[in-house]
C-alpha cells in the first residue's frame, strides 16, 4: 500500500463569532497546488457549499487561496470562502502578512491579488477581516414575473417601491431581488430548475433575495441566497452577493456612502450570519469574523 499524505484542515463558521452559526467552510492547508481531481474529491467529501485550499507562497509573499463547490466548480470572488480561509490561516498563526506592508495587505486568488484590511477583536482575539471588493456595477434588470414564478411568489410580492430585480456585480454577477417583507422572504420555495434557466438566459449566477428591515433593527436588510447553477441550493452567508447589494441599495438611496451596515442572512437555515458592509467612493468593504468549529486531518 502506498504511503498517503496527511493534510490538516479546519472547519470554520464564517460571518459569526460562534460555532454552529454562520456559514460553515472547510479550509485545507497544503504545501502548494494539488491536481484538479484532488481539489474536487475533497470538496465533494466535505459537502459544504465551498471548500478552500490555502498555502503560503514565499515567492509571492502572500497566502494563495483556491475554492471549490461540491460539484467541482471553482469559485471566483471575495466571499465567505476567502474570508474564512484568511481567518483560518491567522488562527493557525501562519505569518501570511509578515512580508507585506501594513497598509497594503493582500492574498492571491486565481493569480489575482485581493486587498484586505485585518484587525483583531479585543475581547475574543478573533480576526476581523474586511475584503475590498470592486465598485458595484449596476447591469440589466430581470423581468419580475419570471423570478416571482421561480420563487413561488406573486409579482406584487416583489414590488418594493422603485426597486426591481437587477443584476449587479462587484466580483461575481448576481441578481438583487427585492421582496416585500421577511415573512414572504422566508416562506418562498424556489424552483431550482427555473432559477438555473433564468441565470443562463440572463448571464449571471445567484439570486440575492432581500427584505428591507425596520429602522429599529441593527441590520439594514434580511436576505436569502440561491445559486443552484453552481450547486448551491441555499447559502447562509454570501460575501460575493453582500457587496453588490450594498452598492445597489446605495445607488437607490436606501443607504449612504462611507457608513457601515449589517446584512442578516441564514435565518431560514437556522444559521444566522451578520455580514458587515460599507460602500466607499472607490471600493466596497465586506467583512466579518470566523470561529473554528472542527479540526482534523484528511488523506490523499
Amino acid at each position: 500500500m502506498r504511503e498517503r499524505t496527511a493534510l490538516e484542515y479546519y472547519v470554520l463558521d464564517v460571518f459569526s463569532n460562534e460555532s454552529y452559526k454562520g456559514n460553515p467552510l472547510s479550509v485545507v492547508f497544503t504545501d502548494g497546488n494539488l491536481d484538479l481531481e484532488t481539489y474536487q474529491n475533497i470538496s465533494k467529501e466535505f459537502g459544504y457549499s465551498e471548500t478552500s485550499f490555502v498555502y503560503y507562497s514565499k515567492t509571492q509573499k502572500a497566502l494563495n487561496v483556491r475554492s471549490f463547490t461540491p460539484i467541482g466548480f471553482e469559485i471566483d470572488g471575495a466571499g465567505h470562502n476567502l474570508l474564512g480561509a484568511v481567518c483560518g490561516a491567522l488562527l493557525k498563526k501562519l505569518p501570511i502578512f509578515e512580508e507585506q506592508d501594513e497598509n497594503n495587505r493582500f492574498v492571491i486568488m486565481k493569480n489575482a491579488p485581493i486587498p484586505l484590511t485585518v484587525s483583531f477583536d479585543p475581547e475574543t482575539q478573533y480576526p476581523i477581516v474586511q475584503m475590498h471588493q470592486k465598485q458595484a456595477v449596476i447591469k440589466h434588470q430581470i423581468p419580475t414575473y419570471k423570478i416571482a414564478i421561480a420563487l413561488g411568489l406573486k409579482i406584487e410580492d416583489l414590488e418594493v417601491n422603485m426597486l426591481v430585480p437587477t443584476v449587479v456585480q462587484t466580483e461575481v454577477a448576481h441578481t438583487m431581488v427585492p421582496i416585500r417583507n421577511t415573512q414572504l422572504l422566508n416562506d418562498c420555495v424556489p424552483d431550482s430548475k427555473l432559477l438555473i434557466e433564468i441565470s443562463k438566459e440572463h448571464q449571471f449566477e445567484g439570486f440575492y433575495c432581500f427584505s428591507i428591515s425596520d429602522e429599529n433593527q441593527d441590520h439594514v436588510v434580511e436576505a436569502r441566497f440561491f445559486n443552484p447553477i453552481i450547486g448551491i441550493e441555499e447559502d447562509p452567508a454570501t460575501g460575493t452577493a453582500a457587496g453588490p447589494l450594498i452598492g445597489f441599495l446605495t445607488k437607490n438611496r436606501y443607504t449612504q456612502l462611507n457608513k457601515e451596515y449589517k446584512i442578516l442572512q441564514g435565518v431560514k437555515l437556522n444559521q444566522p450570519s451578520l455580514i458587515e458592509v460599507m460602500n466607499r467612493q472607490n471600493d466596497i468593504l465586506v467583512g466579518g469574523s470566523s470561529a473554528i468549529t472542527m479540526r482534523g486531518e484528511l488523506y490523499i
